[in-house]
């Protein structure tokens, strides 16, 4: 019976030129673990429990992520639960029956009841609505979230479940509800939509929507915080922050008018005042306050680098409590313009590893997702370090005894020489630049003989066309050129010897669809910026990854499971063949295949979630694990992928 079913598969594989499932040696396999850590915080709010104790609660990041209870008056931490299949919240919100509300990033909702140490799963708020952000609570023990990728805004109760609120998306064409504000006096509902901002008062029991975005900002990306403050006779005010630009409007609640715009203000939170004649905020690290009534060029600096606030609360005994995003619990006497700081222990989580690079000593590199860092491992001691400083690292290449990054966000570049230790605050690694509206470099190639480097780019938010870049080493110079393909952008680059060859992705920002159809292979010009030639080798492919130079000398790379062969003399594709099936397109796609040629003649790659062998001659496939992502060679030949938090080996 197995001698037949193996008969069965093998036809199976040469009849619709799918995957072999071979047997692997396992052995082959090592786990080198997590790489990366981080104490990185998000959601946090000031809550009470059932018997009226003052509460903190902040969320960690990590995978999974970690929902964290401190009490105000000791400082000890009375919670550490995990939010299972979420690897962060970027708000929470205490309902007024006093239950605790974490929107998690994955779609899910969790609910905790202060002082106990249980977190239940809700589940999912809305079929389809993979990210949740901000949460405001409302009327009656109800609680409404904002989500992503469709615009939404669910409410939640607990005797009626999840429902619609604004019955599909807020704003057609839009991926984010970015922000929230619930206004008791009115049952009114306040949110704050991206990429292209919106600003919109929704009536939560009929769904009836209104635009209040004046249209001088309706070009920005998003309404990205929002809060409501009480003012004098009625005057309450929504503070609305609008990015790109940073400038938050001031609406009075009452009047129905835009009373003035302020620079500089974090909206992470912001606390006012009962009797309406103060609020309290930060900005650039300081401690502000002033008037809403008054113009803010009227704000007093109460105190200097305390940091950026998370979440505010101004207690019965009028001090004014904050939590700051590096997990600093700060409370301000009013009084007498007294201090009090203690930092909380913030339990470190693994984070996701976002790239990886073979550095020049055999080190492998990694870059951390959201919260930033990099971390080497050498495979000759076991030896782990971790190096912060930087923010969220896309990729990572070699000139020389140079690495360069490429950061998110705004689409940053920097240099780290090897010769050199590690000292970010010491200018290594060094900034080299950024250009205005792009936000992440993934494809990057090093020419060491022309001592250059070259970069591709994705825009930012709610926008198409990837800029390429290239820095000249000798010349120390940085030079950025527009989209070689109109409204695509760069997902991987390669060098052919007298030109570059790159593939782009129909993708832009996130919040923006893909106004073309199929991805395009280009020949670009680094010295003149000019493409030269452009094709379509897998038609309908929604980004083309992984380009290397094959054991042929043509490029090879792949276009949504479909392998394809360019002669980069003749300048045309000169072989296609699908290998695996790739799943529909979805929101967006920025890279997705790496490619390795192995000394033992065959190609290795990941692909959507598997790690795979290529024979050249006969393009069989045979997957050799599964859960995998991101490819380099070690300087033994070992190759090096990702599984979430861990980096893994396999020895071919």
């Amino acid at each position: 019976m197995n001698h037949l079913k193996q008969l069965s598969l093998a036809f199976l594989f040469f009849a619709v030129l799918t995957e072999s499932f071979s047997q692997v040696d396992t052995t082959r396999f090592t786990n080198h673990g997590p790489q990366l850590f981080a104490s990185m915080i998000q959601g946090s709010v000031f809550a009470k429990d059932q018997h009226g104790n003052d509460l903190i609660y902040t969320v960690v990041r990590g995978e999974p992520a970690h929902l964290l209870g401190y009490d105000l008056k000791t400082k000890k931490l009375i919670l550490d639960q995990a939010l299972p299949k979420a690897d962060g919240a970027w708000d929470l919100a205490q309902s007024s029956d006093g239950t605790l509300y974490a929107p998690g990033a994955n779609g899910s909702l969790f609910a905790h009841i202060p002082g106990t140490q249980e977190v239940k799963d809700l589940g999912v708020v809305l079929e389809g609505e993979t990210y949740l952000w901000n949460l405001s609570s409302g009327a009656d023990g109800e609680v409404f979230g904002a989500t992503y990728p469709g615009c939404r805004v669910f409410r939640y109760h607990p005797k009626e479940g999840f429902s619609d609120v604004g019955k599909g998306p807020l704003v057609e064409n839009e991926n984010y509800v970015r922000s929230l504000a619930f206004y008791p006096k009115t049952g009114m509902l306040y949110a704050g939509v991206g990429s292209k901002a919106h600003l919109i008062e929704i009536n939560p029991k009929t769904g009836e929507k209104k635009e209040l975005l004046p249209e001088k900002f309706k070009d920005f990306e998003f309404v990205y915080g929002l809060e409501i403050v009480p003012g004098l006779d009625g005057n309450d005010r929504l503070f609305a922050l609008i990015t790109n630009g940073s400038i938050t409007l001031v609406y009075n609640l009452k009047t129905r008018e835009f009373e003035q715009e302020i620079q500089g203000m974090d909206m992470r939170a912001i606390a006012g005042e009962n009797s309406g004649k103060a609020v309290y905020y930060t900005s650039k690290s300081d401690l502000m306050s002033f008037d809403p009534a008054q113009s803010v060029e009227t704000a007093q600096k109460l105190a200097e680098g305390v940091g950026t606030a998370l979440a505010f609360n101004i207690g019965a005994d009028g001090k004014v409590y904050f939590l700051t995003s590096g997990a600093n619990l700060i409370s301000y006497d009013p009084k007498d313009n007294s201090l009090e700081k203690t930092k909380l222990q913030i339990p470190g989580q693994p984070i996701p590893i976002h790239s990886l690079l073979t550095a020049p000593d055999g080190k492998i590199w990694s870059g951390g997702y959201l919260a930033g860092g990099n971390a080497t491992f050498d495979p000759k001691t076991g030896t782990h370090t971790f190096l912060p400083g930087l923010d969220q690292t896309e990729a990572m290449s070699v000139l020389g005894d140079q690495i360069f990054f490429g950061v998110y966000p705004k689409g940053k570049f920097y240099v780290y020489d090897t010769k050199s230790k590690w000292m970010p605050k010491e200018n290594n690694p060094k900034f080299l630049g950024q250009k205005e509206g792009q936000s992440r470099s993934f494809a990057q190639v090093s020419i060491p003989e022309r001592q250059l480097l070259v970069f591709g780019m994705i825009p930012e938010y709610g926008k198409l066309g990837g800029a390429m870049a290239t820095y000249d080493l000798a010349k120390e110079e940085l030079k950025f050129f527009d989209s070689p393909v109109d409204k695509q952008s760069i997902a991987t680059l390669a060098y052919t010897g007298t030109y570059v060859l790159g593939g782009t992705t129909i993708s832009g920002g996130l919040g923006k669809n893909p106004e073309t159809k199929e991805a395009v292979l280009f020949t670009w010009d680094p010295t003149t910026g000019q493409t030269l030639f452009d094709t379509v080798p897998v038609p309908g492919a929604s980004a083309l990854t992984g380009l290397i130079k094959g054991p042929d000398g043509n490029f090879w790379g792949m276009g949504d499971g479909t392998l394809f062969i360019f002669d980069p003399v003749e300048r045309k594709v000169i072989f296609t063949q699908k290998l695996y099936d790739f799943p529909p397109f979805k929101s967006h796609i920025w890279r997705s295949a790496f490619l390795v040629l192995h000394p033992d003649g065959n190609i290795y790659g990941t692909d959507w979630e598997k790690l795979f062998k290529l024979d050249p001659l006969t393009k069989e496939v045979t997957q050799l694990t599964k859960n995998a992502a991101l490819l380099v060679m070690g300087n033994d030949g070992t190759l090096y992928f990702k599984r979430g938090t861990e980096l893994w080996s396999y020895r071919p």
